[in-house]
């Protein structure tokens, strides 16, 4: 099935759009479709014919009652029209159902290949979408699009299309058996109707918009806020929350409250419209009768024509006003599949054939904009199975340079290349798979210990992630758990020490076992007895594979084939731990000061301990 294109929905007004961008995913299930069209059209035909045969039934009455007829004769003759009538309204209650369980299946997959279409999307989006995103926001405009969807599938095609059939036929009728006098009053309604729904409800629309904006910032404060719950009861600023949570709520009342008012306007407008025509046709219905020109019959089918039409036409105004709130609520989350990733793969991208690729930064340059340049020139390359560390300080650009082999940004001068191609001119699922990392700041899943660490290789056996868990030292910790690996680190792995959520994110390193390892200050929040144990670890399980190490503490990388040290984005000095120390430049200064760092936790340990 051919899914709308982000390109299709560019430039153009998202409000009426939305249905053509939805059709493909209707047309996929014609069959389905057309089969409840077709109980649709037996169900309204059912719905035309009642007012005529409660015609007939009353006209029938009122002769044999008027030509005083025996009993036997009088039910005899309305007995079959009421049994008629009686079947006519269970087909119409029949038909409608079978229409709404047909289209049903049509209305929840297309609701569920958009929710994966959008989801896919957004994790196809690059770092700086997801690092300007609000999550809350986000996830309601999702949930308020995906449920506006279902209501414009169903009620578009439900009830607009044969509400506005049904008056067509209808007016005709009149026009055919009743004269000028009754279908004029029932355009003359419909064109007033209509005019005011769509007028009122298109002014109505900008207070909806308000009243999801100002409900997608409720949402974002209270996540926000709640993600950061240590935070707040760090700084006691629960209060302080509090207010600006109120403050938002605020806005959301006052937006819910200009809606409300709206629809009182437009629901106040619409009866009056609604009982004005009633009157009218229930009047000249009445003179009819009174002239004798027409039987009570037909002023019962008036009667009932005006109610069943003016029923659903009181609720295509509801209808309306609902489609244009759903066209609002579709109309942000559609948007989001307009959102073009900044990294975008070659169509003739390659595959990454190398195991044990080389890695080579060429004379790389890279800026946040025009403003904010990081790196300037830096070039070195890791050759197989080699270790290569990275230090400087806080905002040298040490991270930068993961960000740009990940391939999360694209350099602003030079090149990056892997296995000697250009990252740009391989695939990027295939790049990505070549590298393993160990992050500084680890997030993990509101899941198991075991399935987080089976994150990194999701068909990896139970033995396999059990040797991860034994490489990473994580053996004591779990024997501590009642649960064991099967314990939940709740969300964002909240339960677990920083340690202890970094031995689990290099355990999922150690299952997937790349081609490249990268470890961003990855024993940071270790202390120095569990770090010891974890550098062993890791450097066996380094050994042969082509590593990238950006580092803090320099005890932890004496052993590296090559240290870079990197100032205001360039490189400024290189070479192994002792002879970057015989330079007696800024390593040498680094390294000088945390050992004098060390020896000072050192006593001060031993002062507390005596």
């Amino acid at each position: 099935m051919p899914k709308p294109r982000a390109s299709d929905i560019a430039g153009v007004d998202m409000k009426w759009h939305a249905l053509r961008l939805l059709w493909p995913y209707v047309v996929e299930y014609r069959a389905r479709a057309s089969l409840a069209l077709f109980s649709l059209a037996l169900a309204k035909l059912a719905t035309i014919s009642l007012p005529f045969l409660l015609k007939y039934i009353v006209d029938d009455l009122d002769g044999q009652l008027g030509s005083g007829s025996a009993i036997g004769a009088l039910v005899a003759i309305p007995l079959g029209l009421i049994l008629i009538y009686g079947v006519a309204r269970f087909m119409n209650v029949m038909f409608n159902e079978m229409r709404d369980t047909l289209f049903g299946r049509v209305t929840e997959r297309t609701m569920t290949r958009i929710s994966l279409q959008i989801f896919e999307h957004l994790h196809g989006l690059d770092l700086e979408f997801h690092l300007n995103r609000r999550t809350g926001g986000l996830s309601r405009d999702i949930e308020r699009g995906v449920s506006g969807i279902s209501f414009l599938l169903r009620f578009m095609i439900f009830n607009i299309l044969p509400t506005v059939f049904e008056l067509a036929v209808v007016i005709g009728i009149f026009l055919a058996n009743y004269g000028v006098g009754f279908a004029a009053v029932i355009f003359v309604a419909l064109v007033i109707y209509v005019v005011f729904s769509v007028v009122a409800t298109e002014k109505r629309t900008r207070y909806v918009r308000e009243m999801n904006q100002a409900d997608s910032a409720t949402n974002n404060r209270a996540v926000d806020s709640l993600l950061n719950y240590e935070t707040v009861k760090y700084f006691t600023n629960e209060r302080y929350e509090a207010e600006l949570y109120r403050h938002e709520l605020d806005n959301w009342e006052r937006a819910r409250r200009n809606s409300r008012l709206s629809l009182f306007v437009l629901n106040g407008g619409q009866a009056l419209i609604v009982a004005a025509s009633m009157t009218a046709m229930l009047w000249l219905a009445a003179r009819g009768v009174a002239q004798q020109g027409l039987t009570l019959g037909d002023f019962v089918l008036v009667n009932t024509f005006m109610l069943q039409l003016f029923l659903p036409l009181n609720f295509l105004g509801f209808v309306y006003r609902e489609i244009k709130g759903a066209l609002a609520n579709i109309e942000q989350m559609f948007k989001l599949l307009n959102e073009r990733p900044g990294i975008v793969e070659k169509p003739d991208a390659l595959p990454l054939a190398a195991t044990l690729p080389a890695v080579d930064f060429i004379d790389v340059d890279f800026r946040y904009g025009p403003a904010r340049e990081i790196l300037q020139g830096v070039s070195f390359a890791i050759a197989p199975g080699e270790k290569v560390a990275v230090v400087g300080a806080s905002g040298s650009g040490k991270s930068t340079l993961v960000k740009l082999l990940f391939r999360f940004y694209d350099c602003s001068g030079g090149s990056i290349r892997v296995g000697g191609i250009d990252v740009r001119d391989l695939q990027v699922q295939s790049l990505r798979r070549a590298i393993g990392i160990v992050p500084q700041d680890t997030v993990l899943f509101n899941d198991t210990i075991r399935r987080n660490i089976r994150y990194g290789r999701p068909e990896a056996s139970d033995a396999e992630v059990d040797e991860a868990i034994r490489l990473a030292q994580l053996e004591p910790l779990i024997a501590r758990l009642p649960e064991g690996a099967d314990t939940l680190v709740g969300e964002r792995g909240l339960k677990l020490s920083g340690g202890e959520k970094q031995r689990v994110a290099i355990a999922r390193t150690i299952l997937k076992r790349p081609g490249i390892l990268i470890f961003d200050e990855a024993t940071s929040a270790l202390d120095s007895k569990t770090e010891r144990g974890i550098l062993a670890a890791l450097s066996l399980v380094a050994r042969g594979h082509t590593s990238l190490v950006i580092a803090h503490r320099l005890s932890t990388i004496v052993d590296a084939d090559r240290i870079l040290v990197l100032e205001h984005g360039r490189i400024i000095e290189a070479g192994t731990h002792q002879s970057l120390l015989a330079q007696q430049g800024t390593y040498a200064h680094m390294w000088e000061i945390q050992q004098r760092q060390a020896v000072e936790a050192a006593d001060e340990a031993a002062t507390s301990s005596v």
